[in-house]
């Protein structure tokens, strides 16, 4: 890659921090509160082995709540930090900064956020940047708002230049634009140079227009994790086989072949609480690096085990740490997506 002054890191890099936001009755958690509040604090007490945790909370009823539920469960509240402020809701992978690294200082890219292409009110979660970095959580850094849309779970980078994401996403959200105009403004905004493009891939029960972080991650600037199927009767095997063939067409920056780490497949979660008994995107794809571990999320399935040896395969060097997520598929998401790292030295 190129020397330039300003660089996106990759996840597995050093972090200052986690951001999350906690669900409250005003979000679209509401009717399953409890449930998905159990993995929030298994969350919250996974991080909190490894480093700091940032919280989002409307206000201070809902900070009092949190604090209480996660102090009860014994979670090491020295590392935890709460800063109010409003959002839609708790998609923070989408609505978070995308964090640049410089010579002296972070630069904060500010995107806009839609709702996924308009699906869902987005106004509030769309300030949520502006919002934090005014509230001082941040050190020695800049925000750079951008007329573009783009959510963070819809790229993955290698953190030397090279940007993975899926074209079904990006092309939703900009019609108009050909594949060069957006490869020429993913590699302006995140200074990358070279962007490599799935044409394939998805999971019914998803809303993000096939974000990458639920189908194909780096986990080394030569490997990429990515969920396969084996299962030739399942509706997704014909698309997900096609993924697999074109990651390993894919070649590094110096012209090799990227070594793969397939993710075995869950057996079909169906919401039982949707009257078209709908099927839930289960996706072990979606997990989160953070200082020395791997948070990966798991649903209760007989894969979980087999997912968690091939994490521990491609991340040799990090311990994998479960993290039950059977409650977030019902809305669509998983680990990673109520997420958001932050690089070394920029949370305060």
């Amino acid at each position: 890659m190129t020397e330039t002054a300003l660089r996106l890191p990759a996840e597995w890099e050093p972090q200052s921090a986690v951001l999350i936001a906690w669900p409250h009755a005003d979000t679209d958690w509401a009717d399953r509160l409890g449930e998905v509040e159990e993995t929030y604090i298994a969350l919250a007490a996974a991080i909190t082995r490894f480093q700091p945790l940032i919280v989002c909370v409307a206000d201070d009823d809902v900070q009092a709540y949190a604090r209480a539920r996660l102090s009860s469960a014994r979670v090491d509240m020295e590392r935890v930090r709460f800063v109010e402020i409003a959002y839609d809701d708790t998609w923070l992978r989408d609505s978070g900064p995308i964090t640049l690294r410089g010579r002296d200082g972070f630069t904060l890219l500010d995107f806009r956020f839609t709702g996924w292409g308009g699906k869902f009110d987005a106004s509030r979660d769309d300030l949520l940047v502006e919002g934090l970095h005014q509230a001082g959580i941040f050190f020695n850094s800049t925000r750079q708002a951008i007329d573009l849309a783009l959510e963070g779970g819809a790229i993955d980078t290698d953190g030397a230049g090279t940007l993975l994401s899926t074209w079904q996403c990006l092309h939703e959200r900009h019609p108009q634009a050909s594949r060069e105009e957006l490869s020429a403004k993913l590699a302006q905004w995140l200074h990358q140079d070279r962007v490599l493009w799935l044409d394939h891939g998805y999971l019914e029960g998803d809303d993000t227009d096939a974000h990458i972080d639920t189908l194909a991650r780096f986990a080394a600037p030569d490997a990429i994790v990515f969920q396969g199927c084996d299962d030739p009767t399942d509706s997704h095997y014909a698309e997900l086989q096609a993924m697999a063939a074109e990651l390993a067409a894919l070649r590094t920056r110096d012209g090799q072949p990227y070594r793969l780490f397939p993710l075995p497949w869950a057996e079909p979660i169906i919401d039982g609480g949707a009257s078209d008994g709908r099927r839930l995107a289960a996706s072990y794809a979606n997990f989160l690096i953070v200082n020395g571990a791997v948070l990966m999320p798991v649903y209760g399935d007989p894969a979980d085990a087999r997912a968690q040896a091939v994490m521990a395969q491609a991340f040799p060097q990090h311990e994998i740490v479960p993290v039950p997520c059977r409650p977030l598929i019902w809305q669509n998401g998983s680990l990673h997506c109520i997420t958001m790292q932050l690089p070394a030295g920029v949370a305060a």
